[in-house]
């Protein structure tokens, strides 16, 4: 697998040879859903809670006698099927959303979602990133030079002034490798990893 190699102006300066198990894989639409749903339900935090019938703030006095009103009968004004009342299966803080995904299967789907990044052009591979100094003006003009909007940038190695530089940037996002997951890969438009970058993925994904 070929994968073209451009600079910080946009040009394009050579060719990577990368692996084909990592940037050739077919795509599996239902290892990726699973994915990226296991990874949005793990980062949940589970802090909503519902009172149920005995902990909402009501009286336990029976509302009106038994018979002869013409009304239903009623027990207490916590009953769940009255306004106000309590509910009948509460959710709790200490709910957990976690979803299981095996190692196997989370290296699977992200080598899916990168080779089918490379089959939509949306995977770029840069030469080399040097930011001069911890300045917003200039990363967003490095962006501007290789036409990058909305992107993900994969580094091997985040420097200071590249933090710096980008993390007011609503439209950029900088990862190093280990921090890349697979909600990130899929909902930016281009995804830019370092040459370094492509070998850290290939020695963790092998």
């Amino acid at each position: 697998m070929e994968l073209k190699v451009i600079n910080d102006t946009g040009a394009v300066v050579g060719s990577l040879t990368a692996s084909d198990a990592l940037f050739g894989r077919d795509y599996n639409e239902d290892l990726v859903h699973q994915l990226v749903t296991a990874y949005r339900a793990n980062g949940r935090s589970g802090n909503r809670a519902q009172k149920g019938r005995s902990e909402v703030a009501k009286s336990n006095r029976k509302p009106w006698r038994q018979k002869g009103t013409g009304r239903a009968r009623a027990g207490r004004a916590s009953s769940p099927i009255w306004r106000g009342g309590g509910k009948i299966f509460p959710n709790l803080p200490e709910e957990n959303f976690t979803q299981k995904v095996n190692r196997k299967m989370y290296r699977a789907g992200v080598a899916a979602i990168l080779s089918q990044l490379v089959r939509e052009d949306r995977l770029l591979v840069l030469d080399a990133l040097a930011i001069d100094a911890p300045k917003t003006k200039e990363f967003v003009g490095k962006l501007k030079a290789m036409g990058l909007e909305n992107v993900l940038l994969v580094s091997h190695e985040i420097t200071e002034n590249l933090f710096l530089a980008s993390r007011n940037v609503v439209s950029a996002l900088v990862l190093e490798v280990p921090e890349a997951d697979p909600v990130s890969l899929v909902r930016f438009d281009k995804v830019v990893l370092t040459r370094e970058a492509v070998k850290q993925f290939e020695e963790w994904l092998a």
